[in-house]
């Protein structure tokens, strides 16, 4: 069965949200309720939540040097916060869990299938 990835997106850093606050406790329920969801499904394969991107390191190699600096790689105001990867028959029903991702989360989802070898 395919296997897709739904990565959560924000618009801005998310390093001094207040875990308390009312709004962001509500977020983090709808989630739980969707992951609930998805493992009773069994559509879920795995699903976790990001530190923000000021915590990332980027690691290149080169000639056969590696070198590390501080992240994030790449230099945008978007930043993925989460993701999920599911398994599921085909493109229509990921789109439907992207769909109820989009709706838990309350923003922008982008749905990306696996590569599949062979």
């Amino acid at each position: 069965m395919p296997q897709y990835l739904i990565s959560v997106w924000h618009d801005d850093d998310y390093a001094d949200n207040d875990w308390s606050d009312p709004d962001i406790q509500r977020l983090g329920q709808q989630v739980g309720a969707l992951n609930e969801e998805m493992e009773r499904t069994g559509t879920w394969v795995f699903g976790a939540g990001l530190q923000p991107q000021s915590t990332a390191t980027v690691v290149r190699s080169a000639g056969g040097d590696v070198s590390m600096t501080d992240g994030p790689y790449a230099e945008t105001k978007e930043q993925m916060g989460g993701f999920w990867v599911i398994e599921v028959p085909d493109l229509d029903v990921a789109l439907e869990w992207a769909g109820k991702c989009a709706a838990a989360c309350e923003g922008p989802v982008e749905l990306r299938p696996m590569q599949v070898d062979g």
